[in-house]
């Protein structure tokens, strides 16, 4: 397939387009490379690509609605995942317009692209922070969420609910992925994994928020991208079975669908650190503090929609991951 992938610098993105052209896929990759954490580490993750003929590196915004017309336009893909965005809960609260810019309008150029030139999937990225307020464990594509606790939170379920009016209204079938706490080799340096690693080996303190009694359902890189490949090649389908008198929010009547993609086993922030600090041969020192402002206290994914639909379930257990982690982290910064 041609897929085109917006984001392809970032984490996720770049370890997506790597699996999709090693099993022969054409990927366009739009990305502006914009400096909300180290540039270099994203030239790295695109070098990655670029020893593939069938990777295009596009340097776009999303927000910039003439290059994103023209990315589709030169392009026609058949298939896009918008993984692209303004990422992180607390930077929400010091630069908001920079989420309106990315998400929202970014999103509506992705959306027009894909209906002006009949894409036959869109995939996007949503988070687990769309569950807000909610306390019901664990968080189910079937519950409402309508109680954002950030303004990021607030514009992933703003993208759910732009990509079902497209769904409805032109029929072109979206897939939204709630994705739970993604970590692994590769990640983002404003993450917890990887701010406790370069603290701890560089002997400074690490800030543990809520006193170390989050609970968060750490999901590593991979079995991320394996959910997202296989909701890419499952075309959503309309719910026969949806009433308008009991709507059921993640599915439709149009070609919509939701999906969790999360490890479905919370571990508590103690639990994380020590086995950071067991793979690195060092403790931490710990900065206790409370709950911040824009944060949960738990997430906790209900994946039996992608179990039922496509036939995964995340299981890479958190010590693995973490140990992973830790050997790309020693390598790439030679540590």
């Amino acid at each position: 397939m041609k897929v085109l992938i917006t984001g392809t610098a970032g984490f996720i993105g770049s370890t997506l387009a790597l699996r999709l052209l090693e099993r022969g896929d054409e990927v366009i990759g739009v990305d502006n490379l914009n400096d909300y954490y180290d540039v270099d580490l994203k030239l790295a993750r695109l070098a990655r690509l670029k020893q593939f003929d069938r990777f295009t590196d596009v340097r776009a915004s999303l927000e910039d609605q003439e290059a994103m017309a023209e990315t589709f336009r030169a392009h026609q893909p058949q298939r896009v995942v918008n993984l692209a965005a303004q990422a992180g809960v607390r930077y929400s609260l010091i630069n908001p317009r920079s989420y309106i810019d990315s998400n929202l309008v970014g999103f509506t150029n992705i959306l027009e692209g894909c209906r002006h030139h009949r894409v036959e999937h869109l995939v996007y990225a949503s988070s687990s922070s769309v569950y807000g307020a909610n306390t019901k464990m664990p968080f189910s594509v079937h519950d409402n969420v309508d109680h954002p606790v950030s303004l990021y939170a607030a514009s992933k379920k703003a993208n759910e609910l732009m990509a079902h009016t497209y769904s409805h209204l032109f029929r072109i079938p979206t897939t939204g992925l709630r994705f739970f706490t993604v970590y692994g080799p590769w990640g983002r340096p404003d993450m917890a994994l990887f701010l406790f690693t370069r603290n701890i080996l560089a002997g400074k303190p690490i800030d543990v928020f809520n006193y170390g009694k989050c609970r968060r359902d750490f999901t590593y890189i991979d079995d991320i991208v394996e959910g997202v490949i296989r909701t890419l090649d499952r075309i959503p389908e309309p719910n026969p079975r949806w009433s308008g008198d009991h709507p059921d929010p993640g599915t439709s009547l149009a070609p919509y669908r939701l999906y969790n993609i999360g490890n479905n086993n919370p571990v508590e922030l103690m639990y994380f650190i020590e086995t950071i600090e067991r793979c690195l041969g060092r403790k931490a020192e710990k900065n206790l503090l409370p709950l911040q402002p824009g944060d949960v206290p738990a997430t906790y994914a209900d994946v039996d929609d992608l179990i039922q639909d496509v036939g995964f379930k995340p299981e890479t257990p958190i010590d693995q991951g973490i140990e992973r982690f830790v050997a790309w982290f020693r390598e790439y910064y030679k540590v």
